[in-house]
């Protein structure tokens, strides 16, 4: 199946993937490989979708599909399941699959660069102003000069829109993230989610970032955008630990 593969020196027992829109079974607007079970797309196509992307990677289990509130609770996969309401997952152990839907929010991936630990964010701007990368580093309890971060596809700055109140909300902790804001010809701001990550990164001494240079919303033939179609499907981030790859 066609995806995007972090290009970063993890170490061989970490696998990441980004998935893409093509390649499923999902009818418009949701065509054609939609994993997201919430938003209104047939539930056998979005089953179908799934049990193809566990097949086709090789999945050693489950991916833990999370209930996104655009919030900063990270789930610890060793933990006994139940609620899943949350904006991130992590794991020390190898076969828990974490994953992170999105469809113009930026999907965070994480390494220990000793393959110790990985995990997932969903980092929209909500998640961002309010800390969910802070909050899925301190959850994988490794140091933060040790970690790798990759940032994978969302909105671009050059179509990302938003008002005085989403400046004010990175602002208020940070107020060199004006650099991540640019003023347009509407009164309104361009927002740069990936500076705005990058920026949280650094602050956080994770000094290790790659990814970032896509953009959802310009890209429709390999993407989903909800700010550019409103109903559509979503795509997914995966990382796992497992064995070495050859």
């Amino acid at each position: 199946m066609d995806v995007i593969e972090p290009e970063w020196p993890a170490p061989g027992r970490v696998h990441a993937v980004f998935t893409l829109r093509v390649g499923g079974v999902s009818a418009a607007p949701y065509d054609s490989f939609n994993v997201g079970a919430h938003v209104g797309d047939a539930p056998q196509a979005v089953e179908d979708n799934r049990r193809h992307l566990r097949e086709s990677l090789r999945l050693p289990d489950e991916p833990v599909w999370l209930e996104q509130v655009h919030g900063t609770d990270v789930v610890e996969l060793e933990s006994p399941a139940g609620r899943r309401q949350a904006d991130a997952a992590v794991t020390h152990s190898t076969g828990r699959v974490c994953v992170i839907q999105v469809a113009d929010c930026m999907p965070v991936l994480f390494a220990a660069q000793d393959g110790s630990a990985v995990g997932a964010a969903h980092a929209g701007w909500r998640g961002l102003a309010g800390g969910v990368l802070e909050a899925t580093v301190r959850a994988l309890r490794v140091p933060p000069r040790e970690l790798l971060a990759w940032l994978g596809p969302a909105i671009s700055q050059e179509h990302f829109e938003v008002g005085d109140d989403v400046r004010a909300a990175f602002m208020v902790s940070d107020s060199g993230a004006t650099e991540a804001f640019v003023p347009n010809t509407r009164g309104r701001w361009q927002c740069d989610l990936y500076a705005l990550a990058r920026r949280r990164l650094a602050a956080l001494g994770v000094d290790n970032v790659f990814g970032g240079g896509w953009c959802t919303y310009a890209d429709p033939a390999r993407f989903f955008s909800f700010r550019r179609d409103g109903r559509c499907g979503r795509m997914a981030a995966l990382i796992w630990l497992g064995a070495p790859r050859a």
